[in-house]
């Protein structure tokens, strides 16, 4: 009998506590706003989510740099498709382009940028052509470019330092492949693309080792690369610290 009181006790209890103004409200908010398995920590949040890829992303790139060339392959795949993080991929802001600034060495730096058909309808100041990148040498002209990161046909700047590099004829044609991609894909379908360009410097050394490229597209998953083109020239031995280079030997 005294179990019966205090069942009903506690259940009246319970009901004058659920009608308090509020009460309801908040507990409902608590227990709807995150799917369950986050609530009781089964997945990580989204947040230790994107920093776990933002940190792959950079040891990717640290290991890039010491990575030997094949002598086979001028481009490599880093990883079978784009790892950007949910807040990467956003277009709250809608299309935009952000160069990184120039380092103590005066090499450029990373290229972030969201894609749409208004990317190319913008009229983009071509700036001073004059202007070379870290390691560019006249002379060089016989297999170098002052290679854009973020490509003409994509709105990139020519005349920008921040967006170009002393690149191979080599690396530089092989970009331009992947540039076609984004641009065809976006004329086709009008959607959006995320895509990011990151020169692999060693230590010191004037010339990239090699580019890594990065798309993907935001409304499907019809197109999505994560490449490294190596900074080589079939026939020529490259000293990256200077941008001199040399016949092989071997030939």
């Amino acid at each position: 009998m005294k179990k019966n009181k205090l069942l009903v006790v506690s259940v009246l209890f319970l009901l004058i506590l659920l009608i308090q103004p509020g009460n309801f409200t908040y507990l409902k908010e608590v227990f709807t706003q995150h799917d369950l398995a986050s609530q009781l920590n089964i997945v990580d949040s989204t947040e230790e989510k994107n920093q776990a890829l933002t940190e792959l992303i950079r040891l990717q790139n640290r290991e890039l740099r010491f990575k030997d060339f094949d002598e086979y392959a001028l481009v490599s795949e880093v990883n079978n498709q784009a790892n950007f993080t949910a807040q990467e991929l956003s277009l709250e802001k809608g299309t935009w382009i952000h160069y990184s600034d120039l380092d103590w060495l005066d090499r450029a730096g990373i290229v972030n940028v969201m894609l749409g058909k208004e990317s190319f309808s913008l009229k983009k100041d071509r700036g001073d052509t004059l202007i070379f990148p870290a390691g560019w040498k006249k002379i060089n002209e016989q297999i170098y470019v002052p290679s854009q990161l973020l490509g003409a046909a994509l709105g990139g700047e020519p005349g920008n330092k921040k967006n170009l590099v002393t690149a191979t004829n080599a690396l530089n044609k092989e970009a331009q492949v992947y540039e076609k991609l984004v641009v065809d894909y976006i004329q086709e379908t009008g959607n959006h693309v995320r895509y990011r360009v990151t020169p692999i410097f060693k230590n010191v050394e004037l010339l990239p080792r090699g580019i890594r490229l990065e798309a993907q597209s935001i409304e499907d998953d019809s197109l999505s690369f994560d490449v490294y083109i190596w900074n080589v020239q079939m026939g020529y031995e490259i000293y990256h610290l200077t941008g001199s280079f040399r016949e092989s030997r071997r030939n």
